[in-house]
């Protein structure tokens, strides 16, 4: 689903877009409630190796794939063959199938699963349950599952759930607590979190402070903290910036903090499959403004190759303040798993 995620979403305060929320609200009851039937009614089945869900409560936004890539970085690291498995949105081809970099483009398997290929070894499948087990016949370890928490086909050894940290004015990261399409809600926040075995909230840079209501919202689940950071500076010189992604305006933020000279920003729906014509208006507004153009790594994959060296890729990655917290309590649920949905 492509959109421009509305900035009113993030609104505690109701004043903030009343009739569109009222009139929405119908459509809401009834996404809540085809998804908890779906849930309620599925068999998940065992693929022989543990998994690890990375997923949310909302639609996009969150930082589901970074944390995911660090996820597998800090298993590969201790000697686990681990591997992403997606479903591959965006792209075209259906899977089971091992991404690789050589030979797919993110228009065949997503860009998403693409990005995550660059470091670890990723898998697609729009059948969860049939990648799931092709990638565990090749001698997967583990599974990674980026963005399947409403997702119950797979059993899970570990359900994550990734929240946005960044908390400024009256932005909220569950909103009003309103169910899509009156909210950003996938599913009602008691009944996500009742699958939930831990918490991990991202926060966009590492000045910024944690919320303590935020993290007091979760009760006794554990918590733990990751942050943004750029693995280059921002490209010198005035810059126009572009994203593609759920909640572009933190891009814009993030390379402001970051000592980007940004120029101008142009904002497009997620996952957005760039037309010669929205190329045309990023070059215009970079002749504009004697300016590059940089964007995100996610976006940067989408291009055309014969864009690619006309744009800059600035790659952020997560990082978690306590890696051997994280470790731990990932240990002890592998060891000893209790699968969920």
């Amino acid at each position: 689903m492509k959109l421009n995620t509305p900035r009113w979403w993030y609104s505690r305060d109701h004043r903030h877009a009343p009739m569109t929320r009222l009139i929405l609200k119908p459509a809401s009851w009834l996404w809540a409630g085809i998804t908890a039937r779906r849930i309620a009614r599925a068999a998940p089945v065992d693929p022989g190796a543990p998994v690890i869900s990375i997923g949310n409560l909302t639609v996009g936004g969150s930082g589901k794939t970074p944390i995911a890539r660090e996820v597998l970085r800090l298993l590969t690291a201790k000697g686990v063959r681990a591997a992403a498995l997606s479903r591959g949105y965006g792209g075209r081809l259906e899977g089971p199938l091992r991404v690789d970099l050589s030979a797919h483009t993110a228009a065949e398997v997503g860009d998403e699963p693409l990005m995550l290929a660059q470091a670890t070894e990723a898998w697609i499948a729009r059948d969860r349950v049939a990648g799931a087990r092709a990638a565990v016949a090749t001698g997967v370890e583990a599974l990674v599952l980026d963005d399947a928490h409403q997702n119950p086909s797979l059993k899970k050894t570990v359900s994550l759930i990734v929240v946005d940290g960044e908390t400024r004015n009256d932005e909220w990261p569950f909103g009003d607590g309103s169910v899509f399409p009156s909210g950003p809600m996938r599913e009602p926040f008691a009944a996500g979190m009742a699958r939930a075995d831990g918490v991990i909230i991202l926060m966009p840079t590492d000045a910024d402070q944690v919320n303590s209501e935020l993290v007091a919202a979760f009760g006794q689940i554990p918590v733990f903290i990751a942050r943004l950071r750029p693995q280059t500076a921002p490209p010198p010189g005035p810059q126009v910036g572009f994203a593609g992604i759920a909640k572009p305006w933190k891009v814009e933020r993030s390379l402001i903090a970051a000592g980007c000279d940004l120029r101008d920003f142009v904002p497009f729906a997620d996952h957005a499959a760039l037309t010669e014509r929205d190329f045309a208006l990023l070059k215009d507004r970079a002749e504009l403004f004697g300016a590059g153009l940089v964007t995100t790594e996610k976006d940067w994959v989408r291009l055309p190759p014969a864009w690619r060296n006309q744009v800059v890729s600035w790659p952020v990655v997560a990082r978690f303040e306590d890696e051997a917290a994280l470790m731990a309590f990932l240990d002890e649920r592998l060891k000893a798993p209790s699968p969920k949905m």
